[in-house]
């Protein structure tokens, strides 16, 4: 996965809201699980639709959490403790307050490390939540 844009410095970053850096972190992480699906073979658009659906959630991203905790640096930890205790506006219908809460720290992390061009961290941490 290489950065469609020009990575940012930190200083740049660190200016950024985590709800700014989860608004990014969600499009990439959603755009790494449409591309997982399709790359698994041709499926029909709405079983896709569905399993990316089933993926891209708060109560399926604060699993992820579980798994990526333990592998995550102190750096990493902390901007998702950060992202995670960020007050939000609101929380959809079908999710949990604790679950979006820690959604929003994995999409903050994955916003933060998209932006600074960490694509390589990326993918280490998305291969150890889709490993099969």
């Amino acid at each position: 996965m290489e950065n469609l844009i020009s990575p940012m410095t930190e200083q740049q970053v660190n200016k950024l809201s985590m709800l700014a850096l989860a608004h990014v972190g969600d499009a990439v992480f959603e755009l790494l699980v449409r591309t997982r699906l399709c790359a698994q073979g041709p499926s029909p658009v709405a079983q896709l639709h569905r399993l990316t659906v089933a993926q891209v959630n708060a109560s399926a991203q604060a699993e992820d959490m579980k798994t990526l905790l333990p592998l995550l640096t102190e750096e990493e930890t902390a901007l998702y403790k950060r992202g995670r205790n960020t007050k939000v506006n609101s929380v959809p219908h079908h999710a949990e307050i604790g679950e979006y809460h820690a959604a929003t720290g994995l999409e903050a992390l994955f916003g933060w490390l998209y932006l600074l061009g960490r694509t390589d961290r990326i993918r280490e941490l998305f291969n150890a939540i889709t490993e099969e």
